[in-house]
């Protein structure tokens, strides 16, 4: 049985492999044409020094000089005597091209365009080669503009199921993106996606869990909510979703069925326009209570548009809360 093991790049590109519990990730790596920083395959440089975010593994042998005993607490690993025991995420602190990967290229056909509301778009794409793409929930594919050169960027908001995935996109008036999928688009007709990318994903839950989503920032914790419906949470989880105005709110329907289907997941919609007809109003720095903050004892996951995480960074800070780990990515419209 083999294990897959998702190496991180410090340039943001993500290269799957699978490996077995009887070889090192080292090996496995060099086997799947990804070539690890490597000197002394014996335990002793340090040279393959990398992260273990998440996963069970076994280590060979290795000598202080190259792993101390406090690294190896805080979870760092040699990958030449690392041994997956189940499927794994690490950092890799080099550069995808220092170590000779690049990014893979998918192509897809269109499947399905709808316009879910004036400001956001949901785009589904199919292929029998996307069952080859692996992505860690969270990351992002850049997706070449047909008839174009250009690419735009845009996150998962499902898990891929029978060839097929989707995202949410920002309706950007004038936008190329936006433009094409609004006037031009038809099914079958091919995009180019590349990927995947990013460093915010969804790690292993080990305690309760913040999730703050501004406009499609959502589409990443749609993708994240599908794994976790998939494989259950111990901890409790919450996510605060917020828009400008009633019209832009999606997917509730969506939200609602996770929430029936994973019992501690819980989840607020609150709407910024003083005119909204919503119950909570204004922005997601106002819902957030001092029980979804757990003293510190908290994951927070943040997507939204640059002011959002900046007023949401500046909440943290007045709360005087450290929370245990924060990750967010900010996204803004491309025309």
């Amino acid at each position: 049985m083999s294990h897959h093991i998702a190496l991180q790049f410090e340039d943001g590109v993500t290269r799957f492999i699978d490996a077995s519990p009887l070889e090192t990730v080292a090996d496995a790596a060099y086997r799947q044409g990804v070539n690890l920083p490597l000197d002394c395959r014996d335990g002793a440089c340090g040279t393959c020094k990398c992260f273990a975010e998440s996963g069970q593994f076994t280590m060979g042998e290795y000598i202080d000089d190259a792993l101390t005993e406090e690294e190896a607490a805080e979870g760092f690993v040699l990958t030449c005597q690392m041994r997956a025991q189940s499927n794994c995420v690490v950092r890799v602190p080099s550069s995808s091209s220092v170590c000779r990967t690049q990014q893979a290229s998918y192509e897809a056909a269109i499947s399905e365009v709808r316009q879910l509301s004036p400001s956001t778009i949901s785009l589904s794409v199919q292929s029998d080669a996307l069952n080859k793409l692996a992505f860690l929930p969270g990351q992002y594919v850049n997706l070449q503009v047909p008839g174009s050169a250009q690419t735009r960027a845009y996150s998962f908001s499902s898990l891929i199921k029978d060839g097929q995935v989707s995202f949410l996109i920002r309706n950007v008036p004038g936008g190329l993106m936006s433009s094409y999928l609004t006037a031009l688009a038809k099914p079958g007709e091919r995009m180019t996606l590349a990927g995947p990318l990013g460093s915010f994903y969804l790690r292993d839950i080990k305690r309760p869990v913040l999730m703050l989503a501004g406009g499609t920032g959502l589409a990443p914790f749609t993708a994240m909510l599908e794994k976790i419906a998939e494989q259950g949470s111990a901890h409790p989880l919450h996510l605060i979703y917020g828009v400008t105005h009633d019209a832009d709110l999606v997917d509730m329907d969506k939200l609602e069925a996770f929430a029936a289907r994973i019992p501690n997941f819980t989840f607020a919609a609150c709407v910024a326009s003083a005119e909204s007809r919503q119950p909570k109003k204004g922005y997601v720095t106002q819902h957030i209570e001092p029980a979804h903050l757990h003293d510190g004892n908290v994951d927070i996951y943040l997507c939204g548009p640059p002011p959002m995480v900046e007023a949401v960074n500046h909440f943290i800070r007045e709360q005087g809360i450290q929370p245990a780990s924060f990750h967010y990515e900010k996204f803004a419209a491309s025309a």
